[in-house]
């Protein structure tokens, strides 16, 4: 399975939102959860907390560039995309090409 199915799909599921993939493709929360390890030294998922990312508690809906109390680069800023399994299966398979000029070089 791609990297950009499991770590969309672990946000999803660990947010509580397993319904949001029954129609999508089939993911491994086991998998998942051993590849958002990587994105847990910058990412809080549970509570709220912003780190060297921001937190990603309440991702699944929210607006690119909008968690409080992170500073966004401008590129975030202005990217108009919600995020959802979808875009942030784009934007992790290549953040820099998704949001050129963002923080996140993965």
């Amino acid at each position: 399975m791609k990297l950009s199915l499991i770590v969309p799909a672990a946000l999803v599921l660990s947010l509580g939102g397993a319904a949001a993939l029954a129609a999508g493709p089939a993911a491994d929360p086991v998998k998942g959860k051993a590849v958002f390890a990587r994105c847990a030294v910058c990412h809080d998922l549970n509570t709220g907390a912003n780190r060297i990312g921001p937190s990603l508690k309440g991702v699944i809906g929210r607006k690119a560039g909008t968690a409080a109390g992170y500073a966004y680069s401008p590129a975030m800023k202005k990217k108009a995309v919600t995020w959802n399994a979808a875009t942030l299966s784009a934007y992790l398979a290549a953040p820099t090409t998704y949001v050129p000029g963002n923080k996140m070089a993965m």
